[in-house]
């Protein structure tokens, strides 16, 4: 289908620069409109937090398993005009080189949320796999700081919200737990930064993947008791044969070790399943139950909930967006994730602008929500899906010859 050009409209004052609202202001949504930026298009990034990152920001106090020259992208370091190095950051280091990167954009609005998405004068199911849509602009219903509600306008939307603030809940099934949604306020989905305070606390850890791990391993070392579920019978705890990646190695190690049996303080189950939440005094009782039916109950002070989280399709209920019924990700690219499935995260790669196109012209999903549920994403994944979209708009966008 060919998109009719959006700035072939006449104009006095001559084609008018091409409008981009990035949605997200993490590495992913950064990268995008920076990208965006140099093309010299009018870009604007919105983020709903108060900082750029929150994510990161959520564990400042964790370091990572990649080095620096793996979580900038070559965009980036040549923009920044700083050398990259060889050891790998913390979260907080991390968000503090996500700030010089926002510092290069002309428009970063912190604090501004964007509701709903929707093409001007189309509702969903008009105009389906007609060009006349893309001829529409977009229509971005926004909250500012202050709670002020309006309309703004795009002629590209690139969604890098991420998964961030939409966690899995802990029931099994994909559904809430009965009393979970009560004592929510007692559920943390964050590793925690675990002190000495934390030493003699009955915690709940739910959860098998590396943030569940590290909060494992912390928590062990500082002297709490922990009862750690998980889902699965049995688990490789992510071990990568020969791991490039020591610290990753290193935590996958001392995992095994806990799940050994070898930690008093700690007791893993796997294979159960949590059913029931309610009050307990000053904690919470959590029944749970494994596959052979067997329930016990567990009465704890801190519940951590690392289940996992995907990212939020609400904001395009009014576009045409093609999504896989199974993970939530744009459906050709959901496809070929499917099909690749299996292996380090280490090894993945983009598959391409097509696979990233939806019906809904010039829109694309892009960054970790573009994975939906599955849980191999890297950040360089993110920065090669950036060059494709922004090199294949760059091509939709170039002046046309005889354009006056």
């Amino acid at each position: 289908m060919t998109v009719p050009h959006l700035l072939d409209r006449p104009s006095s004052a001559g084609p008018r620069p091409v409008r981009v609202a990035v949605l997200g202001a993490g590495p992913t949504g950064l990268e995008a409109a920076l990208a965006a930026h140099q093309q010299g298009w009018d870009v604007t990034v919105y983020e709903q937090s108060a900082h750029v990152g929150a994510y990161v920001r959520a564990w400042g106090h964790v370091r990572l398993f990649t080095p620096w020259h793996m979580n900038v992208s070559p965009r980036a370091a040549e923009a920044l005009g700083v050398p990259v190095g060889a050891d790998c950051p913390t979260g907080t280091q991390y968000a503090e080189h996500l700030d010089r990167v926002a510092a290069l954009l002309p428009d970063v609005r912190l604090s501004t949320r964007v509701l709903s998405i929707a093409r001007e004068g189309l509702l969903k199911n008009e105009e389906i796999g007609s060009a006349e849509r893309g001829t529409r602009p977009f229509r971005l219903l926004v909250e500012g700081p202050e709670g002020a509600e309006r309309i703004e306008v795009a002629d590209v939307v690139l969604d890098c919200t991420g998964t961030y603030g939409n966690p899995n809940p802990l029931g099994h099934g994909g559904i809430p737990a009965p009393g979970e949604r009560i004592l929510a306020h007692r559920i943390s989905h964050e590793i925690p930064l675990v002190d000495a305070g934390w030493a003699g606390r009955r915690v709940l850890l739910v959860g098998a993947g590396y943030s569940a791990q590290t909060a494992a391993r912390d928590l062990v070392a500082a002297g709490a008791e922990v009862v750690w579920a998980v889902r699965r019978a049995a688990t490789t705890w992510g071990a990568v044969p020969a791991d490039p990646l020591p610290d990753r190695a290193a935590l996958v190690a001392s995992s095994q070790h806990i799940a050994s049996g070898a930690v008093a303080e700690a007791q893993v189950l796997t294979g159960v399943l949590v059913d029931e939440l309610r009050p307990a005094g000053g904690g919470v009782a959590v029944v749970l139950r494994d596959a052979a039916g067997a329930v016990r109950e567990v009465v704890v002070d801190e519940i951590l909930s690392m289940t996992g989280s995907v990212g939020d399709s609400r904001l395009y209920r009014q576009l045409q967006v093609h999504e896989c019924y199974a993970t939530e990700g744009p459906i050709t690219l959901a496809a070929t994730l499917l099909g690749g499935e299996g292996g380090d995260c280490l090894a993945q790669s983009s598959a391409g602008v097509d696979a990233l196109r939806n019906p809904e012209p010039r829109f694309f999903v892009l960054g970790s929500k573009s994975y939906g549920r599955n849980n191999t994403f890297l950040l360089r994944v993110g920065w090669e899906q950036v060059a494709e979209v922004v090199a294949d708009l760059a091509t939709e966008f170039a002046p046309r010859e005889g354009a006056a």
